[in-house]
């Protein structure tokens, strides 16, 4: 029989005997302990479920009795400053907590009223844990080349895509590190600050007094910066900014919410904002998806369905760039999988790595865009001038046996005729 874990066994025993602080601390300190990312605490018909998120999956871990639950929500909404007594509202928080292995840890806290009582969220941001270097995040061949490149320039926009919970932030956070030297003055504007970081003068916007990402950063090209990191893109007037800063030999970074590199540049013109401005403004657009990888101490060769491997095939066929992975790997085409063992608590994944397509916005792709090509066409060009799509860096990522098709597939688009 497999041992309990004795978090797991501490957590259960304080649900027996009714400790609600007890109760609380084990969830966060278990949680920690599994790699979690968010905590739901969900109240149904006859109990309330426990479940975290791990490696982007949702995981139930115990369930306890309704009549504790209102006890459960106190305690979480004092830890975070919530008012006890609005139940009907959904509230917004913050803590900070120390675990008893000395771990400090920010939680940002969102209760929902639902039917069944308050339903409590908390996002889990582990302040000791350590921000990964470029290639340990996933970025490799010459996305990496692309990306180092992108980082020497003196000015230009560097912007990173994708959906929620895709690693954006850290992927920022990795490369401002990498720039975080006394000679550079580096703002940042964000919302709220995820990571603290020395050496950066880091801002936060509260829409509630009108402070916005777009004030923020007309404020910072006040601060005498070098380099500035607005944390996302949503209007004109915070992109109309962003173009007058790189313009007058700023570097920014910033996040846009985009399926991919090419509708990166729709979306900016659907703003409203001119193709020439576009054109010598970015210098490079990233789009990124995380995937689940599989458990290495189980993992084993297998060969997919045969219809997969077309779409494999189909996506290769394109692969223009030769630094990502040996010849002999693309003849062989080996995938793996895991079964799952104690190691990866039979799940099958233990982690996550990074899928990262990066378009560089060489001359061939600026000339396109000022005489106005479908995006189909651009994506065409990118792909042809070295970019590697979400799709061929994912199948790459199976044939090293670090993740797995079906991962691959769930984030990438399959590749189409042109």
């Amino acid at each position: 029989m497999a041992e309990i874990n004795p978090k797991l066994q501490q957590l259960q025993d304080a649900i027996l005997q009714g400790n609600i602080p007890q109760m609380v601390l084990s969830t966060i300190s278990l949680a920690l302990e599994m790699r979690a990312s968010d905590i739901h605490i969900e109240p149904m018909e006859a109990r309330v479920r426990l479940r975290y998120r791990i490696d982007g999956v949702l995981r139930q871990i115990v369930e306890y009795p309704l009549n504790i639950h209102p006890a459960v929500i106190s305690r979480i909404k004092i830890m975070s400053n919530l008012k006890i007594d609005e139940q009907r509202m959904p509230q917004d928080g913050r803590s900070t907590v120390t675990t008893k292995d000395g771990r400090e840890m920010d939680l940002r806290v969102s209760t929902l009223p639902t039917v069944r009582g308050e339903k409590v969220v908390m996002r889990i941001q582990d302040k000791s844990r350590r921000i990964p270097d470029l290639p340990e995040l996933g970025i490799q061949g010459s996305a990496l080349k692309s990306f180092e490149a992108a980082l020497d320039l003196p000015n230009g926009i560097i912007l990173t895509t994708g959906p929620t919970g895709s690693g954006k932030t850290t992927t920022m956070y990795s490369a401002l590190s990498r720039l975080n030297i006394v000679d550079y003055n580096i703002m940042t504007i964000e919302d709220p600050v995820e990571i603290q970081m020395d050496g950066l003068n880091q801002s936060q916007v509260h829409h509630e007094i009108n402070y916005t990402f777009a004030n923020g950063l007309r404020t910072a090209l006040r601060q005498d910066p070098d380099i500035i990191m607005v944390g996302e893109i949503r209007d004109r007037e915070t992109i109309d900014i962003a173009i007058e800063a790189s313009l007058t030999g700023h570097q920014v970074f910033s996040t846009i919410h985009t399926n991919s590199a090419v509708e990166t540049l729709t979306r900016i013109m659907n703003m409203g904002v001119p193709s020439y401005l576009i054109a010598s403004s970015v210098e490079l657009i990233m789009a990124q998806r995380l995937v689940r990888r599989i458990c290495q101490a189980c993992k084993r060769p297998t060969q997919p369905p045969p219809e997969l491997m077309d779409l494999v095939k189909k996506a290769l066929s394109n692969l223009h760039s030769t630094e990502e992975i040996e010849p002999e790997k693309l003849k062989e085409l080996v995938f793996y999988e895991s079964p799952g063992c104690p190691e990866c608590d039979g799940v099958g994944y233990k982690g996550r790595v990074g899928l990262y397509e990066i378009m560089v916005m060489n001359n061939e792709i600026r000339r396109m865009l000022l005489q106005g090509a479908a995006s189909m066409d651009i994506e065409k060009t990118a792909i042809k001038t070295g970019m590697v799509t979400l799709e061929q860096i994912g199948i790459i990522k199976a044939l090293k046996g670090e993740t797995d098709l079906n991962e691959v597939y769930k984030v990438a688009k399959k590749t189409e005729e042109y």
